[in-house]
């Protein structure tokens, strides 16, 4: 295994990967049952993250999808993060993944002048949550959510970074 990576902007010649990378984390890592089909965000990351002030990038090694982050656009100033993903052995601070992944969203947040990054989570990905509390999130209720924010059936932990 290669130990460079790089991160990208998501081009749809990716959506395969970004799939294969999700769904066995989901599925088989975690016990979620989720299909590709229950997540049509994953059919159509363009028109789903790639809008107003949002983005979806790639962590990717020798042209292989190893991580992923998403960036919603809410309105108000506002996003949410969604599907965070690195692929097992790229995990932890020495690849660096998912933090490049987090620095590369929260620069493009700040620099799109974005008040608040908020974020929903399942109770099962503990790591996750260590990693957003390290990160300066702040663990909220869910009735603290903004009204449009996209809360998914699996999420029962919640957070906010205000920018």
């Amino acid at each position: 295994m290669t130990t460079r990576f790089i991160v990208q902007r998501y081009h749809p010649r990716y959506q395969t990967g970004v799939k294969d990378l999700i769904l066995p984390i989901q599925n088989q890592e975690f016990g979620i049952a989720i299909s590709a089909e229950q997540q049509p965000d994953l059919s159509d990351i363009p028109t789903f993250y790639q809008q107003g002030a949002g983005d979806f990038w790639l962590a990717t090694a020798d042209d292989r999808v190893v991580g992923c982050i998403g960036l919603k656009d809410i309105g108000e100033q506002q996003a949410a993060l969604r599907k965070m993903f690195v692929a097992e052995g790229w995990r932890g601070r020495e690849h660096g993944v998912a933090n490049s992944l987090l620095q590369t969203l929260l620069a493009h947040a700040r620099e799109r002048q974005l008040r608040d990054v908020w974020l929903g989570t399942t109770a099962k990905f503990l790591a996750a949550h260590r990693f957003y509390e390290k990160h300066g999130f702040s663990e909220v209720a869910q009735a603290a959510l903004p009204a449009a924010f996209p809360v998914m059936k699996v999420d029962t932990k919640f957070y906010q970074l205000a920018l």
